[in-house]
Parts: C-alpha cells; structure tokens; sequence
C-alpha cells in the first residue's frame, strides 16, 4: 500500500508541476464569480420587472426560479467534474507509455498493479474534491443570493461523485489500452453518448415510443454517467417542481424519480469491475 500512495503522490507533483492543478482553480474561480454575479442580477432583474408591474412575485414563481438557477450551476458543475476526470486522467498511463518513462519506472521493485492502482488514487484524490468544492461554492453561494438551498444537497454531490469516478475509472482503463489522444477521443464520445442516449430517452418518454425508451435504458447502463446526473438532480429540485416535470415530461436534462437502489450499486459494481479490467490489462501488456 506504501508504493500505491507513493504513486498517488507522484501523480500530484506531476499535475501541479504542468500548472494544471492550478490552472483549473482559476477558471473554476472565474467560473463561480460570473455565476453567483449572473445568479444576482437575474434575482434583481425578476424583482425589478414584479415591481414595475406594481406586485410581488409569487412566492412558488420564487421558489421554482431559484431551484432552476441552482440547477443549472449543479448541471454546468456536474459537466466540468466529468470533463475534469477525463481529460486528467487520459495520460495517467498512456503517457508514461508515450515518453518512455514508463521503461524506469517499472524496473523498480514496484508491480504494475500497484503503479496503476496509485495513479487511480491520486487522480481521484485530484477531482473528487473539486467537485465536492465547486458543488458547495455554488449551492451555498446562490443560497447567500436567493435563499434557496436544494432539499437534499449531499445526495445529489455523492451522485454526481459516482460518475466522476466512474469516468475517471474508464478513462484510465482507456489509458492503459490506447495512446493519449485515442483514449481522450474515445472517452469524449462515449460521454456524448450516454448524454445523447439520455435525450432520445426521455424523447421516448414525452412520445411514448417504446425503442427510444429502450435505447436510452441500455445507454444507461453501458455509459451511466447521464443517469446519474438525473439522479442526482432529482435531490436539488423541490417537490412541486418535480411534480409538475413529471406530469410534463418535457425536459430532457433532469429527472423526477429518484434512481433506484439497485442501479446504483450496478454502477459501484461496474467501476469496480473496470478497475480491476485495468489492473489486468496492463498486467499483462508488453512493453
């Protein structure tokens, strides 16, 4: 376990020596800013447009126009974790492969297991808490603006943390396989997959045909990472709210239903499985 947290540490040295660590600190910070700005002036712009009108907006109008701008910053939060896990991760091995590193590392008295298991961990120690950072800047800032603060917030932040890291875990499978730039192609269409298997999904639903709905369950389980979202989003939404999308079926980038429990140890099944594939492949992969 020493060489694994070993390589774990490594691979912080190596994202803070390329500035990255840092880099996506400053866009996130800049990114926060314009939101929680963004966030205030449509609040007051809301207000100002009730007042001119000579009333008060409804307090359920409030309640819905807060929890849909919480909403959104989760959902633009949710995307750059996922982009964030994919794109550190697409050279965690591929390369120490690529620039020939790979040749002095191994030769030492550590096993391959223990190399990619360490570059798992010190990978996922990076995103997981910026995500969890990001999640409550924005949460708990838009609650110092609106007052609105989701019904179930750390529900939907561990969602939104499983598939981060199964991303991040496929990824890294993807890493050990394909070269660098493969592995990021490949990993950014199969995200866009599963959020287009997401839509024609609940197209499916809002029609009532059969195949779509179909094409969006087997998405599901092959690429989670949508479903997941919804999942989560479900816990950021107040129950009217919810209620009303359910009965209108008609947006397509959040859910109504909580996940069930079953689904979601699939996918904590699913990213252990890919691990292990990972730990296989390069175990057994020539060099």
């Amino acid at each position: 376990m020493r060489k694994v947290l070993l390589v774990a540490r490594f691979a912080w040295r190596e994202a803070v020596a390329r500035r990255l660590v840092v880099a996506i600190l400053l866009l996130t910070l800049v990114f926060v800013g314009f939101y929680l700005y963004g966030t205030n002036a449509l609040l007051h712009s809301f207000q100002r447009r009730a007042s001119a009108l000579g009333r008060e907006l409804p307090g359920q109008s409030l309640l819905f126009a807060n929890a849909t701008l919480v909403l959104m910053g989760m959902y633009i939060a949710n995307f750059l974790g996922s982009l964030m896990a994919i794109f550190t991760t697409i050279a965690a091995v591929s390369g120490e492969v690529d620039s020939g590193t790979i040749q002095s590392v191994l030769p030492k008295p550590i096993r391959r297991w223990e190399f990619v298991l360490g570059k798992w961990l010190g990978h996922l120690s990076l995103v997981l808490p910026y995500m969890v950072l990001l999640s409550l800047a924005l949460m708990y800032g838009a609650q110092a603006i609106t007052g609105y603060l989701p019904p179930q917030p750390w529900n939907a932040v561990a969602l939104m943390l499983l598939s981060a890291t199964f991303l991040l875990t496929l990824t890294l499978l993807g890493s050990t396989l394909l070269s660098t730039l493969t592995t990021g192609v490949v990993l950014f269409m199969l995200y866009s997959l599963g959020w287009a298997g997401g839509i024609v999904g609940s197209v499916g639903a809002l029609t009532g045909s059969l195949t779509l709905k179909r094409i969006g369950e087997i998405s599901s389980y092959i690429i989670p990472s949508d479903m997941l979202w919804r999942g989560a989003s479900v816990y950021l939404q107040p129950e009217a709210l919810r209620q009303i999308q359910n009965v209108a079926r008609g947006n397509p980038f959040v859910g109504t239903e909580p996940l069930a429990t079953g689904y979601v140890l699939w996918v904590g099944v699913y990213s252990v499985l890919v691990l292990l594939l990972a730990l296989w492949v390069f175990r057994q992969r020539d060099f």
